[in-house]
């Protein structure tokens, strides 16, 4: 059988789940595998009540994760804002498994995303054979979270057009969904409830009406304060995704970690760590899922073409991609950082060749 490429997080993390629930024994709300208290020592990390060690998924303000989990709690749905790459998704999914046990009711809204794909659709076979009936209808993610009592994750929620968006008022205010055609409704059962995420840096974004904002509670998820604890966010995640895939981390991971972080920092923020030199910023976020990227990149252009080797010059590739993403713009922002700033930084001097060979 071959094996898959991922995972979901409550197979991955099946055991820490498991431990959490062994000895859970505070209130938990109706359908939830855990309690509030658990979810959030599963989210930030903790020990578990046999002794076991809970590893942290999420690196950050602990009241942020704990207000989601008090939200979810409660009959209002959970939006997780914020720029891109500040590990929302990675946020719901495991919310998602450790409150539902299931984290794959996913729907990705997308701006082709139309109203059956939210409600429901029809097998149209059984709709011309036998009209419509309950057997020629077909479930969406969202269909089955109200009928199972699980949660439905919505990703980039502002993709998808204001109107389709508005299908959900119903679902979220009245906790039920009409199916006309059948002279029905679907109700939902105790436990279910809509995770979403959304971020507002992107170009195609549709704002939530005034009438579907009331009905989610808001939890801005930020980017890391400091370059120290967005490092040790990039490691973590790195070392993961290297293992699942297969690639030897090499053991200067940590070291050039640190120096993509300084430099996606300083061209993010426009300026310099010590703040004496003023920087243009590039067109793209250079968010901590970016660095990741080009780390996991890096490593494997290192493993294949390097001989394991992680250097400047195999990352380069990587960081161009990331950085420039208006070919002009972006081009000129980094050339001038490059001349600027990296030229006469001790430690850089392999990032300014390799990166000043490639623009």
């Amino acid at each position: 059988m071959t094996e898959k490429l991922r995972r979901p997080a409550e197979e991955t993390y099946g055991a820490e789940l498991a431990a959490l629930a062994g000895g859970d024994g505070e209130r938990k709300p109706a359908g939830w595998a855990l309690s509030p208290r658990a979810v959030v020592t599963y989210l930030m990390g903790g020990t578990a009540p046999d002794g076991s060690v809970v590893t942290p998924k999420y690196v950050g303000d602990r009241r942020l994760i704990e207000t989601a989990v008090a939200t979810l709690a409660t009959d209002r749905a959970l939006l997780l804002l914020g720029v891109p790459g500040t590990a929302k998704s990675w946020v719901s999914e495991h919310l998602a498994a450790a409150i539902a046990g299931d984290s794959t009711l996913v729907i990705q809204c997308t701006a082709g995303t139309d109203e059956n794909q939210i409600r429901y659709g029809w097998n149209y076979a059984q709709l011309l054979a036998h009209g419509p009936s309950r057997e020629a209808l077909v479930a969406t993610p969202l269909m089955r979270a109200m009928e199972s009592g699980k949660l439905c994750r919505f990703e980039e929620l502002t993709r998808m057009g204001s109107d389709v968006q508005d299908t959900l008022i119903t679902v979220l205010s009245e906790k039920m969904m009409p199916v006309p055609e059948l002279n029905t409704s679907v109700y939902a059962a105790r436990g279910f409830n809509i995770i979403a995420t959304a971020n507002n840096r992107d170009k195609g974004v549709n704002e939530l009406s005034s009438a579907l904002k009331r009905r989610f509670n808001v939890v801005v998820l930020p980017l890391p304060d400091t370059a120290s604890e967005e490092v040790a966010i990039i490691v973590k995640r790195v070392g993961e995704m290297a293992a699942n895939l297969d690639l030897p981390a090499p053991k200067n991971v940590a070291d050039e970690v640190a120096r993509i972080v300084s430099i996606f920092r300083e061209l993010r923020s426009g300026s310099t760590e010590d703040g004496k030199i003023a920087l243009k910023t590039p067109t793209g976020g250079l968010s901590t899922a970016e660095a990741i990227g080009v780390m996991v990149g890096g490593i494997s252009e290192a493993t294949f073409f390097n001989d394991g080797r992680l250097t400047p010059d195999a990352l380069a590739s990587n960081m161009i991609g990331a950085v420039i993403k208006d070919p002009v713009q972006d081009r000129a922002v980094l050339g001038e950082y490059l001349e600027t700033v990296l030229k006469k930084r001790q430690g850089f001097e392999g990032y300014y060749a390799a990166l000043t060979d490639r623009i």
